[in-house]
């Protein structure tokens, strides 16, 4: 039975991708993987993996107004109708004598197009990004790019989850493994969509146990069973102790304590997954987080209505459910 396993932060910067690509090669010795590099607003699990890529596709969000110059006349009412300044007409719209919308500007709105009275406004859709199936080492990725200040990142999550999903069943994949977006909006919301489990990634801060229990709070809304990794744990033992204590009042499983070490740098430098990179004690503990994840994911019997659910093994204080 295949299952998806996203990977979550509560911020940037937190280790997520690095996390997501060490797991690649070590899930790719023992069951068959299909990857999907959900943060499409700052795709760089690629960067790790080395793709090569097979297709590339546009992907169509939004649209914005389109004036038909021939029949303008430049009366004005669209500019007027236009709440975000985005429409120029006569006076400085050139020669033409018509009216002009920036189609930076244009939010998609459509008032302008229900405002002219003589119909010469059409509403197009735009292009605002391109997703993409690649070849990695490990399986298939699909990944995707958003352009610069374009919206519906969500729209653009699901698609490449949707395709890695498709991917998947039709392969017979057993894994989708998901490095999603951080934070907790709409991408990490169609992100976790249909999950079965979420690895939230967290740092031994303050912060980032507020930012782990935002995530948390998501994965429980859309009753998602979580876990979570501690990152750079070693750095404040102090913290990383609270973070347990945490997660052990709410029954989330720490499946480890992720220690800090230069080489996740040069790793990065080389373009390389931590766990191809080198065996040391931080490697050691990313195989074991992946062995408990491997059991976390087997099928338990006998769970009521909705079918098979997933036997989380505690680590250390706490338990996922």
């Amino acid at each position: 039975m295949m299952k998806q396993l996203v990977v979550l932060s509560g911020k940037g910067g937190t280790g997520k991708t690095t996390v997501a690509a060490a797991l690649a090669p070590l899930a790719s010795r023992e069951v068959s993987v299909v990857l999907a590099d959900a943060d499409v607003d700052a795709s760089n699990l690629e960067l790790l993996l080395a793709p090569t890529a097979r297709e590339e596709h546009p992907f169509m969000a939004g649209e914005v107004g389109v004036i038909d110059p021939e029949q303008c006349e430049g009366c004005g009412i669209c500019m007027d109708a236009c709440r975000f300044d985005a429409i120029e007409c006569p006076a400085n719209a050139g020669p033409s004598g018509t009216c002009r919308i920036d189609p930076i500007a244009c939010e998609g709105c459509a008032a302008c197009q229900y405002a002219c009275p003589l119909g010469s406004i059409r509403m197009e859709p735009v292009q605002s990004g391109v997703w993409f199936r690649s070849d990695t080492r490990f399986g298939p990725l699909f990944h995707a790019r958003l352009f610069a200040g374009r919206e519906n990142s969500g729209k653009l999550v699901t698609v490449v989850k949707q395709k890695a999903g498709e991917l998947a069943a039709a392969s017979g994949a057993t894994l989708v493994l998901v490095d999603g977006p951080p934070g907790i909006g709409c991408p990490v919301i169609s992100a976790i969509s249909g999950a079965d489990l979420a690895l939230i990634v967290a740092e031994p801060t303050i912060s980032g146990e507020q930012d782990l229990e935002r995530v948390l709070g998501v994965a429980k809304h859309f009753c998602v069973p979580s876990a979570v990794v501690i990152n750079k744990a070693d750095l404040n033992p102090a913290r990383a102790g609270a973070i347990e204590s945490f997660c052990e009042v709410r029954e989330v499983a720490v499946l480890g304590r992720v220690p800090y070490d230069p080489v996740v740098t040069e790793s990065i430098v080389q373009g390389l997954p931590l766990t191809e990179f080198r065996d040391n004690a931080l490697t050691e503990t990313l195989v074991r987080i992946w062995h408990r994840l491997r059991d976390s994911l087997q099928p338990t019997q006998g769970v009521g209505e909705t079918g098979p659910g997933l036997r989380l093994v505690p680590s250390g204080p706490g338990s996922t459910r």
